[in-house]
């Protein structure tokens, strides 16, 4: 049984939710008639905290010795610990594998997904609905495979109706994701701090975050599902906290009001569904939403924040800096870049190395040898090592066999040179780490009806070949032009 799917929810209003903000149209009663009888408020189960937490239910007897070590381990589970950790939690936004990978390496407990930056990297076009479900999923799970910490996603507006969102959050469960973000913009969607945006209307909006809790539900799942509303910019900062409340209601874990224009208004959001994480988004370079330090943001009473553009932003000037110093016939400067041995380490082929070692084999690899052939170079194998009682760490030499083709001539029509052929003999060398070191083919002139030894170095074998050409001259009257 799933301890942490949401049937109830211990909201308390507060007295006055928006004492900033006048003119407040928020609701002070449920909202039963828009989602109907099986939304209800468990005031009965507040005086029995011991029992009932935030977003669960009741359940007769629970094993937790038994069953945490499997909840524990879920990306979602690791997510909602998070959420119940004290004080404000940083999240900055990847935009594929490596960012992501970068993000861990810093020491950051979670990390977002970003529409704006995955359309930028993976399509290199705007944020403005153009990137479909399919091209975000496998985003996403490049992502998640590529870390452990959790990894809240960025699902745009479902990509269609109800139905589609279900289809979504399934998706996104599946890709490894701890939460997703699910907004009640129209489609085509468009940025969150832009103009023009336009939302659906609220019944909607609340039935599309309603098919994501039943998804959860349906799959088995505990994936926290963050729910925005884009309304302050498409409607007014009322309509946004009425949304914001009633999606809290309906069953979202985190609640998210995209560019608030000001402190005022980012305090009356908080004051909304005090038990609720509330989720900021610090827009770095210019956008609508003022830019708080973590502690302002605590003090508000935020409890996760999004950067969701300055791993995709400094990425982008740091490669035009490099391309305009190439261009000008430069490296771009060392102090700007990573060492090969950093990459290699941010990359992995330290942890791979080491890793591998424990798959080698104990003898060398087998000798090669072409059988009968005079070509064949040995190398000290492993009989040579039982007779020495020493590995052999000398490389590789294999001297295969050599292709044969004719250099000149081909048809019936007589050809002074109809009698030279070419040898072409491929040598490899690889190390004795097991990494090719050499790989080449020598050409080799030898006579079809009159060949030399095969054991005639090269300067014999070229001498014979000219005096061949120069008598063939001569007999077709050339050897004077």
């Amino acid at each position: 049984m799933n301890i942490s799917s949401p049937v109830c929810h211990n909201h308390s209003l507060p007295s006055s939710p928006v004492k900033s903000v006048p003119n407040s149209t928020i609701p002070t009663k449920s909202i039963d008639p828009i989602l109907g009888k099986k939304t209800f408020v468990c005031d009965n189960l507040l005086k029995s905290r011991s029992s009932v937490r935030y977003n669960s239910i009741i359940v007769g007897s629970y094993d937790r010795k038994e069953n945490d070590g499997i909840v524990e381990s879920s990306p979602a589970k690791k997510l909602r610990k998070l959420l119940d950790s004290p004080g404000v939690h940083q999240g900055p936004a990847c935009f594929d594998a490596l960012s992501a990978k970068l993000i861990e390496r810093a020491g950051f407990r979670f990390c977002f997904t970003t529409g704006f930056g995955i359309s930028a990297a993976r399509l290199s076009l705007p944020d403005t609905g153009l990137i479909s479900y399919g091209e975000m999923v496998d985003q996403g799970q490049l992502i998640t495979q590529a870390v452990s910490i959790p990894v809240i996603g960025d699902g745009d507006n479902g990509y269609g109706n109800a139905m589609n969102v279900k289809r979504t959050v399934k998706g996104y469960i599946k890709a490894g994701f701890a939460g997703i973000i699910l907004e009640d913009q129209v489609s085509p969607k468009a940025c969150g701090h832009i103009q023009g945006r336009k939302v659906l209307s609220r019944e909607e909006a609340l039935i599309k975050i309603k098919a994501a809790v039943d998804a959860r539900k349906e799959s088995g799942s505990d994936i926290v599902i963050v729910s925005r509303t884009d309304s302050r910019q498409a409607s007014s900062i009322e309509e946004a906290l009425w949304r914001t409340r009633a999606f809290a209601d309906a069953g979202a874990d985190v609640i998210f009001i995209d560019a608030l224009a000001s402190k005022e208004e980012m305090k009356a959001f908080c004051e909304v569904s005090p038990q609720v994480p509330k989720m900021a988004n610090m827009l770095e370079g210019g956008g609508k939403t003022p830019i708080l330090t973590p502690l302002e943001l605590e003090e508000i009473g935020y409890k996760i924040v999004a950067y969701p553009l300055s791993l995709l932003g400094v990425s982008i000037r740091a490669m035009e800096d490099a391309l305009q110093a190439i261009k000008r016939g430069r490296m771009p400067s060392p102090a700007s870049m990573p060492s090969f041995e950093e990459v290699k380490e941010v990359l992995g082929f330290n942890a791979y190395y080491e890793e591998e070692k424990r798959y080698a084999t104990k003898s060398n690899q087998p000798v090669w040898q072409t059988g009968s052939n005079s070509y064949s170079i040995h190398r000290k194998g492993q009989d040579d090592t039982e007779q020495t009682g020493q590995s052999s760490t000398e490389p590789i030499v294999e001297l295969l066999n050599p292709d044969t083709y004719s250099k000149y001539g081909g048809g019936g029509t007589p050809n002074p040179f109809s009698g030279i052929w070419t040898r072409t003999l491929r040598v490899k060398i690889i190390g004795g780490d097991g990494f090719e070191k050499l790989d080449v083919r020598i050409p080799v002139l030898t006579s079809r009806s009159e060949g030399l030894d095969q054991g005639a170095d090269f300067r014999t074998r070229l001498k014979y070949q000219r005096r061949r050409r120069t008598t063939a001259m001569a007999e077709t009257g050339d050897a004077g032009k």
